[in-house]
C-alpha cells in the first residue's frame, strides 16, 4: 500500500526530505501527486504491522487513488502480452533427414528450450518465463502425434532404420511431406521482484514446415560391385 509521507499525524515528520519532493501534475489539466512511501505486509493477515518496502527507495509520487490495482490490471492483461513474447519455438528435427524410407521409423525430436523475458507494464518491472509444456507433431501425411509431453531426443545414426522412439514415425507412401512442430508454452510472470505466478492461457506457435523426401528401397542379388561393373543394377548411371 501507499502510505502518505510526512504526515501531520506521522512518525516521518522530522524527516529533512519531507519538503524535498515535488509532485507536479503529469498533463496540462492532471491534478497533482502526492508524496508517498510504500509499505508491505501480508495479505492473509488481519490488521498486519506493515513495513517499508525495500525495493522502493525513498517516497515516490503517487496519481493514481487506488495504486494496489494495478496488480489486477497487469494480472488481466498478461496473457495478450505474453502472447507477443517473441519466443523463439526451436526447430523440428528429424533423422534421417531430408530422406528417409518408406516404412521405416524416421525420428523426430524438438530443440525447444525455456526462455526469459523483462518488460515494463504499467510502469513495473515484469519478469516473464515461457516454459514448453507440449508439443504437437505433424508429420504431413494426414497423422499428428500430440499434444504430447515428449520433446524426443537425437538416436545414433546406427539406430536410425530400427529403433522406434516414442516420437517417432513411419511412411506408408512415397513422396513429400511437409512436416510441422507446434510447442504448447506454459508462462510464470513476476512483479517488482515478486513471486512467480502462473499466467492463466498458453502460447502455441508452429515452426516453419520443412520438407521430408519418402523413398522406397528394392533389393535383387548382383555379381559385380559398381567399381566392378559400373552398368550393375542399382549403380548411379545404370540403365533401368
Amino acid at each position: 500500500m501507499a502510505d502518505t509521507h510526512c504526515r501531520a499525524d506521522g512518525p516521518d515528520t522530522k524527516d529533512p526530505g519531507c519538503d524535498a519532493l515535488e509532485c507536479p501534475a503529469t498533463t496540462p489539466d492532471g491534478q497533482e501527486g502526492t508524496p508517498v512511501i510504500w509499505k508491505e505486509a501480508p495479505n492473509a493477515i488481519t490488521n498486519p504491522g506493515w513495513t517499508d518496502w525495500i525495493p522502493v527507495s525513498g517516497p515516490t509520487c503517487l496519481y493514481e487513488a487506488e495504486p494496489e490495482n494495478v496488480l489486477a490490471d497487469i494480472a488481466a492483461r498478461i496473457l495478450n502480452d505474453f502472447r507477443q513474447l517473441p519466443v523463439n519455438p526451436g526447430t523440428l528435427e528429424a533423422q534421417p533427414f531430408p530422406h528417409t524410407l518408406k516404412g521405416g521409423p524416421t525420428n523426430f525430436y524438438a530443440t525447444t528450450t525455456e526462455q526469459a523475458f523483462d518488460l515494463t507494464i504499467l510502469g513495473q518491472t515484469v519478469h516473464l518465463t515461457a516454459t514448453p509444456a507440449s508439443y504437437t507433431y505433424t508429420f504431413g501425411d494426414g497423422t499428428n502425434l500430440g499434444p504430447t509431453p515428449a520433446a524426443g531426443y537425437p538416436i545414433p545414426e546406427s539406430d536410425w532404420l530400427s529403433n522406434t522412439t516414442r516420437t517417432s514415425h513411419s511412411y506408408t507412401e512415397t513422396g513429400n511431406y511437409q512436416t510441422t512442430l507446434t510447442t504448447s508454452f506454459t508462462g510464470t510472470y513476476s512483479v517488482n521482484n515478486g513471486p512467480p505466478l502462473p499466467i492463466n492461457g498458453t502460447l502455441d506457435i508452429t515452426t516453419p514446415a520443412k520438407t521430408l523426401h519418402v523413398w522406397k528401397t528394392q533389393r535383387a542379388l548382383v555379381a559385380d560391385t559398381c567399381q566392378q561393373n559400373p552398368n550393375s543394377w542399382g549403380c548411379p548411371g545404370a540403365k533401368d
